[in-house]
């Protein structure tokens, strides 16, 4: 039979609460005595006054614990988390010397039982019965330290439970910490600014003090010289008349003088006439196609040409001046068939020819050249075109037209209506709009047939550009010359 003796049970469960409460200090030796009165109330036998009403000691603990918790600042119960998690962190060492020990116990008691098995089945009789009785309490010893693994591993469990909880305490007690630093520096920074605005103010109420004394000293000042000056002329003087003749002589001769510098001005204007009159006019504009030139006087005082015949020259090379057809007005813009060539405006003022040239020979836009390419190698070259003149008269509708540029015809449509369809033939004529105005370097003068012209404004003068010069090339494939009025084809 298997015995069992308790006795040594209840050694092992002794050490074992030795070693787990070895830092718990027990006023008494055994659970306190106490029992339950009338409403639940909790009497110690020991005590001799009467019982406090619950209502009373809760009241009291709650003052005392949120007296406690008002004394209480943040790094308290920083530290004191802090000195929390190093018993924790001290426990959860002697929980693994435990478990440690434990392990060891556990293989000398399974060495001890092999041993006793052995020893076992070479003795009989009594030796047997007590070598049984041996196996048998090796094995309540067993079972007695499973069960206080079991508890070291609850123990183990709950102190790192603990530990983690007052880490996480810590560290919130840190970021609260943290948190009222940066509020109480947030304070002091608000309480400058405050005291800074304050100065600021104080500094400016000062500034404005001081102007304004000054101001009333100046105005003061200035009602004590109007009162002298009042009185010396209710008092006057020799030294004030001559002071009156004075100041009228400097003002007579200040104006003679500006009436001699106006009078040596028109002299001068005047010479300059009759000396070379080219110098007083000039051309205002880019020497390139696309652009826009404008007669206007150099000098300020120049004759009034309003009214004085103007004409437009080409010059071809040699110095031979070839006359633009139409270009009469202040106001030309160059087409594909000037560049290259000079443009002159010839005036005539007064039976004198004034003559006004471009800088330099007209040159071809960037990228024009590029674009008539690709617009050449489409089936349909069409432009947005708007009406402005028929056969020299304003055109009433300002709706947008369709110029269309075939290989062997032009024709102007306005949807499905078509306008006017001709071949190239010498009557036809094209050429950039010769009539002046603001919008002449995207207009240009297209002479269907005879009896049949229009001025067409072209969207850009890319556009109006490009027309031109793939117009006079398809026409020139016909062996026609495509020019303007009174030009002589190339």
């Amino acid at each position: 039979m298997t015995r069992v003796i308790h006795d040594s049970g209840d050694g092992v469960q002794k050490e074992a609460l030795d070693l787990v409460s070895s830092d718990v200090n027990f006023p008494k030796g055994h659970f306190p005595d106490y029992r339950i009165g009338p409403n639940n109330q909790i009497i110690d036998p020991e005590e001799t006054h009467e019982a406090v009403p619950l209502k009373e000691i809760v009241a009291k603990e709650t003052a005392q614990l949120l007296e406690q918790h008002r004394r209480l600042s943040v790094r308290d119960l920083k530290e004191k988390f802090e000195k929390g998690l190093s018993g924790a962190s001290k426990l959860s060492e002697e929980a693994k010397r435990r478990e440690a020990a434990s392990l060891d116990r556990q293989v000398l008691l399974k060495k001890l039982r092999d041993v006793l098995d052995t020893l076992r089945g070479r003795v009989a009789g009594r030796n047997r019965d007590d070598a049984e009785e041996a196996i048998s309490l090796v094995e309540a010893l067993a079972v007695q330290l499973t069960q206080r693994e079991g508890e070291l591993i609850y123990e183990k469990a709950e102190v790192k439970k603990l530990a983690n909880f007052l880490k996480q305490a810590t560290e919130d007690a840190r970021k609260v910490a943290e948190e009222e630093r940066a509020l109480a520096l947030a304070e002091i920074e608000k309480a400058r600014a405050a005291i800074e605005k304050v100065e600021k103010a104080l500094q400016v109420h000062d500034s404005a003090s001081s102007s304004r004394e000054k101001e009333e000293i100046e105005e003061l000042k200035k009602e004590v010289r109007e009162a002298r000056r009042i009185k010396m002329l209710h008092q006057p003087s020799k030294v004030m008349d001559m002071e009156f003749e004075l100041k009228a002589l400097r003002t007579l001769i200040s104006e003679k003088t500006q009436l001699c510098n106006q009078l040596k001005k028109e002299l001068a204007m005047i010479k300059r006439l009759e000396e070379d009159s080219s110098d007083l006019f000039e051309l205002e504009g880019s020497d390139t196609l696309g652009s826009q030139l404008h007669i206007i006087p150099r000098v300020d005082g120049a004759p009034n040409i309003a009214n004085c015949p103007i004409q437009w020259y080409r010059v071809i090379s040699g110095g031979t001046r070839e006359l633009i057809s139409g270009a009469t007005k202040f106001t030309y813009a160059p087409e594909p068939f000037d560049v290259g060539r000079l443009l002159q405006a010839e005036m005539v003022l007064n039976a004198d020819k004034i003559i006004v040239q471009t800088d330099g020979p007209i040159e071809n836009a960037a990228g024009l050249e590029r674009y008539v390419d690709s617009l050449m190698k489409r089936m349909d070259i069409e432009f947005n075109v708007v009406v402005t003149q028929m056969n020299g008269k304003d055109y009433s509708s300002n709706s947008v037209h369709v110029f269309h540029i075939g290989k062997l015809r032009i024709k102007l449509r306005k949807g499905w209506s078509t306008k006017a369809r001709e071949s190239y033939s010498t009557t036809m004529k094209l050429c950039g709009s010769r009539g002046g105005g603001n919008a002449a370097a995207r207009a240009v003068f297209w002479q269907a047939r005879k009896g049949l012209s229009y001025t067409l404004a072209f969207e850009t003068d890319r556009d109006r550009n490009a027309a031109i010069m793939i117009a006079r090339k398809f026409a020139l494939n016909c062996n026609v010359a495509l020019t303007g009025p009174g030009d002589q084809g190339t």
